[in-house]
């Protein structure tokens, strides 16, 4: 019997990775270079169903646009007749969830070279004026040579020309920062910045500094920002994340004070990424231009 193999352009597509509510995730093999990656795979009728073709179009621009070595890299778009399909780097070590659930608790040295990983990569999303959102650890993966790598852009912020504050209350509870839940409008950086506190602190405790049954409770503890350090924790550890979970936006630290704070800096070695390199958002404007269309037919 022979083996079909099915090929989506210069791909061959393999077994599936994941699947999610509107995606698969697949493996796939790029036939001109040998490289792997992982290919995502959505059905066009499921994005026209769910009105979700913006939300899609904005999440893939964006991952085009933070190009970086701790970002997740967006290779290509292509379209069949039916489906979209999403070229994305394949990233092999697995979410840093799993490793700090099958380890417990990371080292002071391991958390903050994760740390200063993620840092590198949310100032540069920062930079190009993207707001993640959704920090957490299941959405940081980790590469063969256990490298971080930030992935999920689908709560990711582009505010408006002139608009200065994000209004939609999103993320994951135990990582929103407070005035995220205020609904009074927020700086995206400043929220980020909380989330990359909490990320900090379940790395280097094995557990999350804000964690009540009920919502109530954990909003109550995460507005007074309640919580204490466990006894292992450095004081330089401690002193950076007393300032970054701040509950005041106004007064906790940002980004640049972050990269010269004491703690953070020691045996730090920055991330540089191309900043030549052009990004092209045509193959995205092709495949959704012609959503928009077939949209616009249904309707």
């Amino acid at each position: 019997m022979i083996k079909v193999t099915r090929k989506v352009g210069k791909y061959e597509v393999g077994r599936t990775l994941g699947e999610g509510t509107f995606a698969k995730v697949k493996f796939a093999h790029n036939t001109e270079t040998g490289g792997s990656v992982a290919m995502k795979v959505m059905a066009k009728s499921t994005i026209l169903k769910h009105r979700m073709v913006d939300q899609i179009k904005q999440e893939i621009s964006i991952m085009k646009i933070v190009r970086h070595p701790n970002i997740v890299r967006l290779h290509e778009v292509l379209a069949s007749q039916t489906k979209i399909y999403i070229i994305l780097e394949f990233v092999t070590g697995g979410e840093l969830y799993d490793k700090i659930v099958h380890q417990g608790r990371l080292s002071e040295n391991e958390s903050r070279r994760y740390f200063q990983q993620l840092i590198d990569a949310v100032s540069h999303c920062h930079s190009k004026g993207v707001y993640h959102r959704d920090l957490k650890p299941e959405n940081l993966l980790l590469d063969s040579n256990g490298n971080l790598k930030v992935s999920d852009f689908g709560l990711s912020a582009l505010p408006k020309q002139g608009v200065g504050l994000l209004h939609t209350t999103c993320g994951t509870p135990n990582y929103v920062a407070p005035e995220v839940l205020s609904n009074q409008g927020y700086d995206g950086a400043a929220a980020d910045v909380w989330s990359c506190g909490i990320i900090l602190y379940v790395l280097m405790a094995g557990y999350l500094p804000f964690n009540e049954i009920d919502l109530p409770s954990l909003y109550k503890k995460i507005n007074a920002a309640d919580f204490s350090c466990p006894f292992w924790f450095s004081s330089g550890s401690k002193s950076l994340l007393c300032r970054i979970l701040d509950p005041n936006p106004k007064t906790r630290i940002q980004i640049e004070g972050i990269k010269n704070d004491p703690w953070f800096r020691k045996n730090y070695v920055s991330s540089k990424c191309r900043e030549d390199e052009e990004v092209n958002l045509d193959d995205i404007h092709a495949v959704f231009d012609d959503i928009e269309v077939s949209l616009f037919l249904i309707l």
